[in-house]
């Protein structure tokens, strides 16, 4: 038997205050869009926004169905999108936020599995990381400098 050890490593930021400008850009992108999720059941809201390395940015927000699962998370409507519409574009940068309509998020809310195995996909498929930062409502940001921080054994096409 043997043991493996995996580390993670995360830079945190005070607030999105702190983020560099194209950055923080980006994030106030993915606050906006945030409030137009359609959350009538979790009444929990995600926006996300993506930089490419054309330069375009692509916008999602969570989007519930009253048959759960059916719905979508803002992370995937936005790699979905970039992938139809921009399918040689590489995804540069990833900015979450989420909030609860019920109570305040202070703290830093990561992309959820299903999110991560979906950036995953793309990381792979451009063979590129993918800069990650997310928060909650207000407070912290972290950021990741590739999804493998926040899936480190991940699955992809090579176990096919």
């Amino acid at each position: 038997m043997k043991q493996i050890n995996i580390n993670t490593s995360f830079t945190v930021f005070s607030s999105a205050a702190e983020l560099p400008q194209e950055v923080q850009a980006l994030m106030q992108q993915a606050v906006e869009i945030r409030k137009k999720a359609y959350a009538p059941y979790s009444k929990f809201r995600v926006g996300a926004a993506l930089l490419l390395d054309n330069g375009k940015i692509v916008l999602g927000s969570n989007q519930e169905n009253a048959a759960y699962p059916s719905g979508l998370c803002a992370e995937r409507v936005a790699i979905f999108q970039s992938g139809a519409i921009y399918p040689d574009a590489k995804i540069v940068k990833l900015a979450v936020s989420a909030a609860s309509d019920t109570n305040e998020t202070k703290s830093p809310i990561p992309p959820c599995g299903a999110c991560r195995q979906s950036i995953s996909e793309y990381e792979f498929k451009q063979d590129t990381p993918i800069e990650i930062y997310f928060m909650g409502e207000t407070g912290e940001v972290y950021k990741s400098d590739s999804i493998k921080n926040l899936l480190p054994l991940s699955f992809d096409k090579n176990f096919l």
